[in-house]
């Protein structure tokens, strides 16, 4: 079925249900970011592949919204759809909310299925809607599914424990520290649907999720006792047992009574209004709720020590594959066949060659020439280019391992590439530096850093419509909140020791290159410049791999920038040469060179 035959077949069930307008988000009922295949609606209805984008359908019109990062994906994937794409963060373009008054009459019914609208964004939605006249109409079922006959199933991976080995911290003293923090908000019980914040407390892992090791769940947190939710099929004895003093497991299917019969009670409960859906809310009515983050989700950002130990053994291992990987480019570009698929298919299995490796962390990103424009380009058979020696190639990828996840990217050049490319990559390399190496009292947040990485590209009188860092997992989602380095107003948080940030300012220009530079590190005490009075904290890199010194203009940099690179690249290969064998080494020693 093309799309603009979806389109039609939906517009017919919204007049069954007597709907002027339908919302599709980009979001499943635990409102993810990456979301399950079973789930992916808004993809098989608009064609359009990214990870987040929302489409609204009305009775003559249909309309996609992305931000910065999809703008020349969403152009190619919604041409001749009959999809308008509408531009977020461009002059003039408005919200979906914003089109959505504009473009409704008063007394007009916007529907939507309440499992995939958070609580937060139902409150705004029916505020601006609602201001204008506009109805909200709550539909149960969601209308995409009969229209969906090749639906997939949801995923039957197993559930699996993630040891203490690799937590540093069991289920029983993570809840132990979450009743703590419910009993100072005076609640006595605790309802999450966020998948990431279950696999994180009680330490389980799946793979539900294509590339986020985390399991289709929700979970009841009382003062008392622990239920999860999910398909009880897929838990096996061994997890039971390790969970058996700690958390009850129960079908998915019975979460609607279970957190029925929980309001019941009338307890007092946490809810995180942007994790938790409108839907869970209707279960809860009557509750005195508690609207806030869940505790879990800084618990779960700031790593412990044993943490912290193999997101970095992880990244010497990742290292390795990217080495090896950097090092097959140089020849198996110019012997020719090599397409950007070619490629990512085989820095994933330089990946697979290391010890705890699961899977990748995100589909790659491998963007040559043009593609590398593209900030979240997802090369197809169709789209892929092939890799010729001469211009610029732009790898973002990360590896999932039981001990840490990595993401990273590297620019490099494929033979001669213009001054132009030089130019901006030294820009963004003297961005990563520039955050990298400078210290700041505790309390500074992400957004006031951030400026940092971006100046460079300033003076050149650019910048990048992406924000800088965002918070990784462990073992977990590669992007985790709540921290950030952007100039967005959520990065205003407070850094504290133990978050793991990327670094990774950008410049792109459509149909030409892309460039990005990016490095894991994590937030610090700074022992050197701390006192009694004062805490300090700094960045420690752990992302280990070369960066290509082909792309640098020297003349642009300043010598303590320089001084910076090349202890960088001493530590890289101290640390990544030992895995390699002696041809490897001697390409590492090469790369890694002083400049």
């Amino acid at each position: 079925m093309k799309t603009r035959d979806k389109i039609q077949a939906l517009r017919l069930l919204m007049t069954k249900h007597k709907l002027d307008a339908y919302y599709v988000p980009s979001v499943d009922p635990h409102q993810s970011e990456y979301v399950p295949a079973c789930w992916q609606r808004r993809g098989w209805l608009s064609g359009f592949t990214g990870s987040m984008g929302d489409v609204l359908v009305t009775a003559r019109k249909a309309g996609l919204w992305v931000d910065s990062r999809y703008w020349l994906q969403g152009e190619q994937q919604t041409a001749g759809s009959g999809i308008d794409l509408h531009r977020l963060g461009a002059p003039g373009v408005p919200t979906l909310m914003n089109w959505a008054v504009a473009n409704l009459k008063k007394g007009q019914t916007f529907g939507v299925d309440p499992q995939v609208m958070s609580m937060a964004a139902a409150e705004e939605f029916e505020s601006v809607l609602g201001a204008a006249g506009v109805k909200i109409k709550y539909v149960a079922a969601n209308l995409v599914d009969p229209l969906w006959t090749d639906r997939p199933d949801p995923s039957d991976a197993p559930v699996k424990a993630h040891g203490v080995q690799y937590t540093g911290e069991s289920t029983a003293q993570k809840l132990k520290r979450v009743r703590a923090k419910m009993k100072e908000f005076g609640a006595t019980a605790h309802v999450i649907g966020a998948l990431d914040v279950i696999a994180w407390l009680f330490n389980i892992r799946s793979r539900d999720i294509e590339f986020t090791p985390v399991t289709i769940a929700y979970a009841v947190v009382t003062d008392r006792t622990a239920t999860i939710y999910c398909d009880e099929r897929k838990v096996g004895a061994a997890v039971r047992k390790g969970l058996s003093k700690s958390a009850k497991i129960a079908p998915y299917t019975e979460a609607a009574a279970g957190i029925a019969a929980l309001a019941k009670k009338k307890p007092t409960v946490i809810v995180d209004p942007v994790t938790t859906s409108k839907w869970v809310a209707g279960l809860l009515k009557g509750c005195d709720m508690i609207l806030t983050e869940s505790p879990v989700v800084f618990m779960k950002a700031v790593k412990n020590d044993v943490q912290i130990k193999g997101i970095k053994a992880a990244h010497v291992r990742d290292g390795a594959a990217m080495v090896k990987f950097l090092k097959w480019l140089e020849t198996a570009v110019p012997a020719g066949g090599v397409d950007e698929i070619v490629a990512s298919d085989k820095l994933r299995s330089f990946r697979a060659e290391q010890s705890l490796f699961q899977d990748e962390s995100f589909g790659p990103i491998s963007g040559y020439a043009g593609h590398g424009a593209i900030v979240h380009y997802s090369a197809t058979p169709k789209s892929a280019s092939l890799l010729k020696p001469k211009g610029v190639y732009l790898i973002d990828s990360g590896g999932q391992y039981l001990d840490g996840t990595t993401d990273i990217t590297r620019t490099v050049a494929l033979g001669p590439v213009p001054k132009r490319a030089k130019t901006m990559f030294t820009r963004v390399l003297q961005g990563v530096i520039s955050l990298s190496r400078t210290p700041f009292p505790r309390g500074v947040s992400g957004l006031r850093l951030e400026i940092l990485a971006r100046q460079p590209l300033l003076f050149e009188g650019v910048t990048y419509g992406h924000g800088t860092g965002h918070g990784v997992g462990h073992y977990l989602g590669v992007h985790e909140g709540p921290m950030s380095v952007s100039p967005r107003p959520a990065a205003n948080l407070p850094l504290e020791p133990g978050f793991f940030i990327s670094i990774e300012p950008g410049h792109y220009e459509a149909g030409k290159f892309g460039i990005r530079v990016e490095n894991l590190a994590f937030v610090r005490r700074d022992e050197k410049l701390s006192t009694p009075a004062e805490e300090w904290l700094s960045w420690d890199t752990v992302t280990l791999c070369p960066i290509d010194l082909s792309m640098i203009d020297t003349t642009l940099m300043r010598k303590d920038e320089v001084e910076w690179l090349n202890a960088y690249h001493k530590r890289v290969y101290r640390e990544v040469g030992p895995l390699l064998d002696t041809a490897h080494r001697a390409w590492l020693k090469k790369a890694t060179r002083s400049l």
